[in-house]
């Protein structure tokens, strides 16, 4: 190898190199800017209320507290709040992914031929809405007013999931549902049997989407369920519970105007401190639910990513 291959050789080495260095820091720092904003939030809830007021918190806490989480559980109410949030979670994602499931099979088959005209209507749904007053209205005249199943019959269809699941079913070959009707099977039995295993990555995405809602929800529970207490969910009594600490920050307020005793200053909590409380609270299950569903999402994004 002469001199002009080498210094060709060394020059595009040089250049691979430096691509590659450049992505791999513009990576990093995106990864910083993406956890930074939790990891502040995660400091800021250990930190002691009155100190987080003076600011400048970054990555770890001046004074280390554990005032916060003990005002956001010392309701008794959380913990019967939390297993409403899970049967509600639970049951709307499973009957959401099946029905809605069970609804992209039956209109992405040809033979069907009124597929077009619904799918036309579920599309149409999502472009178009009569507002909160007369869903409100539907809502009562189905009986669903402080019901348990308010949290779970009007989201059972999703016209958004519907597009995503029934896309997905198009890259199953027609062959093999052709094949399993030709020994004997039916519409349901294929469906149980052959559609639904083979569409699992798609439904685990739709089933966190769907979680992620029903989890993070509170208008509704305040809508449709704020009559009885033992229908709150965990995000409402979380709400509320960051409403009442702007008033009592307003009464510390006075206190400390009044100089009364340091300790009762310190056992105070902040709407700074409650809400960054309240968010690590409401977010861990979540965490904790993603990395059994991660595989999927990979498998998701390889699945027809190689052509035939």
């Amino acid at each position: 190898m002469n001199r002009w291959q080498n210094k060709k050789y060394y020059k595009s080495y040089m250049n691979d190199f430096l691509f590659d260095f450049g992505i791999k820091v513009l990576l990093v720092l995106l990864a910083i800017a993406t956890l930074y904003p939790f990891w502040n939030t995660i400091v800021v809830s250990f930190n002691d209320a009155t100190d987080t007021l003076r600011g400048g918190l970054t990555f770890w806490p001046r004074k280390v507290s554990f005032q916060n989480y003990k005002a956001v559980f010392a309701s008794g109410t959380i913990y019967h709040a939390f297993l409403v949030s899970v049967a509600r979670v639970l049951l709307s994602t499973i009957g959401n992914i099946f029905l809605t499931s069970m609804l992209a099979y039956a209109l992405s088959r040809k033979e069907y031929v009124l597929r077009k005209q619904f799918t036309f209507i579920l599309i149409l749904s999502m472009y178009i809405s009569a507002g909160l007053i007369p869903y409100y209205f539907l809502i009562r005249s189905l009986g669903l007013i402080n019901s348990f199943l308010v949290y779970v019959i009007p989201g059972l269809v999703n016209a958004f999931n519907f597009i995503v699941i029934r896309t997905y079913m198009g890259t199953i070959p027609d062959s093999l549902v052709e094949s399993a009707r030709i020994d004997g099977a039916e519409d349901f039995l294929i469906f149980m049997r052959i559609i639904l295993p083979l569409i699992t990555p798609v439904l685990a995405t739709v089933a966190l989407f769907v979680a992620v809602g029903n989890w993070n929800s509170w208008f509704d529970t305040m809508i449709f369920a704020s009559g009885r207490q033992d229908l709150s969910t965990l995000q409402y009594e979380l709400m509320k519970f960051l409403a009442s600490s702007q008033n009592q920050a307003k009464s510390a307020a006075d206190v400390g105007a009044m100089g009364m005793a340091k300790d009762y200053a310190s056992s105070i909590v902040t709407p700074a401190s409650i809400r960054a409380a309240i968010t690590v609270v409401a977010a861990v299950p979540i965490l904790v639910i993603y990395p059994f569903l991660q595989r999927y999402f990979v498998i998701g994004l390889t699945v027809g990513g190689v052509k035939e």
